[in-house]
């Protein structure tokens, strides 16, 4: 097997010792019920357009869901990271921290659904990079998210995919989370970034070009999923198979309604401002448009689908293990339950 010690270290420590910074987060009071309420996490992205349309919509209320806090988080690791803490027992969360997280930081977690596919990509400037081995040309400058983190991983997978110089492009990528991405793509501080949706999108806003998504780089690549922690799925499982309800109900509407669900997802998105405030803390005047037609964009790149199988669960699992990112595979039935759904 295969072994990065070093980005191994980063990953452990990102997910063990992080210290929950958070880019973004809000929390919604909810009546005191005697029903079992908890907290919910999901990720600063388009990724959980399900949840955010569930919310909207008051879906999670009608089938007797009482969420304590609903927090964002800018990138799956920090998520990871939270799911450690009591009050945070469910999550819409990129299939890769969760599997580390499960892995390396012994959180106890079942995945209930998947939420979708796809949904991350190589944006680059067009007048330095025209293809993907132009990642390895003298001068180029590339973005990532840290160690461990899905986009991480893609880009992994694109190093093995085009035949790269895996010690080249891992040793020059400088890593950020994804609005710091954003904002160095901006200031003309990157020729190439790896990102997530609705990142990836918006770096379109500033003149750069989607040269490869995760169709290209990892057909049939799952993205996030919705995860549950043991302990409620084991003392609430009625909840738990309200939240796989409510997720394949938002999912068929999103599908259904692509462009109401762009509306939703461009309007909680603003209202949580972490893009708001990245261009402010960079001194920008332009912000990247999280408006609904970048957003139907971003969504375009992705494949809401709750569908989820072990074998697909199984070759992430494996992948992590041969980049060294957990110690050794284990069978996906561990971390699946999804028989939530039936």
């Amino acid at each position: 097997m295969t072994s990065f010690a070093n980005a191994k270290t980063l990953t452990l420590s990102g997910i063990v010792l992080a210290t929950l910074a958070v880019s973004g987060a809000f929390v919604c009071g909810m009546e005191e019920s005697p029903d079992h309420h908890f907290g919910m996490a999901v990720e600063f992205t388009d990724h959980a357009t399900a949840a955010f349309v569930a919310q909207e919509m008051g879906w999670y209320e009608q089938r007797g869901i009482r969420l304590a806090s609903y927090e964002s988080y800018a990138t799956g690791m920090a998520l990871a990271s939270a799911l450690a803490r009591g009050d945070i027992q469910a999550a819409y969360i990129c299939l890769v921290p969760a599997i580390s997280a499960y892995a390396n930081a012994g959180v106890q977690i079942k995945i209930v659904a998947g939420t979708h596919r796809y949904g991350y990509g190589l944006v680059v400037d067009p007048q330095v990079v025209t293809r993907v081995e132009d990642l390895a040309a003298d001068g180029v400058r590339t973005g990532c998210v840290r160690e461990g983190g899905a986009v991480d991983v893609l880009m992994n997978r694109a190093i093995d995919r085009y035949g790269l110089d895996r010690q080249l492009i891992l040793g020059r990528v400088r890593r950020m989370n994804p609005s710091k991405l954003l904002l160095a793509i901006q200031t003309g501080r990157l020729d190439a970034g790896f990102l997530p949706e609705h990142w990836a999108s918006l770096a379109e806003d500033f003149g750069f070009q989607m040269l490869l998504t995760a169709q290209d780089i990892w057909p049939g690549m799952l993205g996030s999923v919705l995860v549950v922690k043991d302990e409620l799925a084991r003392e609430n499982p009625d909840i738990v198979r309200a939240l796989v309800a409510v997720n394949d109900e938002a999912t068929e509407w999103i599908n259904d309604h692509p462009h109401e669900a762009a509306n939703t997802l461009a309007r909680v998105l603003s209202l949580m401002g972490d893009t708001d405030r990245t261009a402010r803390a960079g001194g920008l005047s332009q912000k990247p448009g999280v408006n609904e037609a970048a957003m139907l964009r971003s969504m375009d790149r992705l494949d809401y689908t709750t569908t989820i199988s072990p074998d697909e669960v199984q070759e992430v699992i494996d992948y992590l293990a041969r980049l060294g990112y957990i110690d050794d595979p284990f069978p996906a039935e561990e971390i699946l339950a999804l028989e939530a759904k039936r």
